[in-house]
């Protein structure tokens, strides 16, 4: 049984349409795929009418989130898969409409900077390319820069124009990772931190603020991840079974925006079912 656990659509920042992902879910032989999309469930009902038989569907979300350094105060980015949870939370509905607000003014400001400093980006263009719920990224101006001839790939874009230090490089208000468990939990979801010692992305956080959301809650961890390395998972995998977590593992697939392919890291279906069993917000679409 091939499971994974986390993949984006164009209602994010991949590039396969929710229906189209559930193809490549298909194609990869997979049995179990989520969708979790940054701050947004706008691409649920699209992949569940997709779902053939033999594949079931995980509805889920990446919410972008915040958790403050205990010895140095630092607001560390940490981005928290949900699963599961009723998406007609309103605490949540408002929660996810605020992100997704914030990614939008973030996503225009960067392509003005970059408008206004003479490169070739139309930030009304690169705006009404979103679906009209979707939630905008730094991808977009990837592509933006792709399409006027200045990168040659995802990656390239970011090394030159949008890593953060760049001049372009907007910030945002993401929500406190206490809170947006707390939220899950209240909207019958379950918890998982994406690839939470991923240090190629930045700063990561402590083994102490994982106990303490643990305790908080917090479901499970992402380790088998692309961008954990052999130690790195061996040391999650070592936490994780001190504080009681469950482990799962992904893809974190965006469709030609990253390299990895769907079903590149899967999770074991014992987890799996564990995760389902827990969960009484919403139920996973059976093909």
């Amino acid at each position: 049984m091939r499971i994974d656990l986390h993949a984006h659509s164009t209602e994010s920042d991949g590039t396969d349409s929710p229906a189209g992902l559930i193809s490549a879910a298909v194609r990869a032989g997979l049995d179990v795929v989520a969708l979790t999309d940054h701050d947004t469930t706008a691409g649920w009902a699209e992949a569940a009418k997709a779902v053939p038989p033999g594949l079931t569907l995980v509805p889920g979300a990446e919410l972008s989130t915040v958790s403050a350094d205990p010895v140095t105060g630092r607001q560390i980015s940490v981005h928290l898969l949900a699963y599961l949870f009723d998406p007609a939370s309103s605490a949540l509905v408002l929660e996810q409409s605020r992100l997704r607000e914030e990614r939008r003014t973030r996503l225009r400001r960067m392509a003005e900077k970059m408008a206004a400093d003479g490169l070739p980006v139309d930030p009304d263009d690169v705006m009404d390319r979103l679906p009209p719920d979707a939630a905008g990224g730094r991808p977009h101006l990837a592509q933006a820069l792709m399409r006027a001839g200045l990168v040659e790939s995802v990656s390239h874009a970011f090394d030159s124009y949008l890593a953060k230090g760049s001049g372009y490089y907007v910030g945002r208000e993401d929500t406190p990772i206490e809170l947006a468990i707390d939220m899950i939990a209240a909207a019958g979801g379950v918890t998982v931190i994406a690839h939470p010692f991923a240090r190629s992305r930045g700063a990561v956080i402590r083994p102490e603020t994982l106990a303490g959301l643990a305790a908080r809650g917090l479901t499970g961890v992402e380790i088998d991840h692309p961008d954990h390395d052999a130690p790195t998972r061996a040391e999650l995998r070592g936490l994780a079974a001190e504080l009681g977590l469950l482990v799962t593992g992904s893809s974190d697939y965006h469709g030609t925006n990253k390299p990895t392919k769907i079903g590149a890291e899967t999770t074991d279906p014992v987890v799996y079912e564990e995760l389902v069993s827990r969960a009484t917000g919403s139920s996973v679409v059976v093909g």
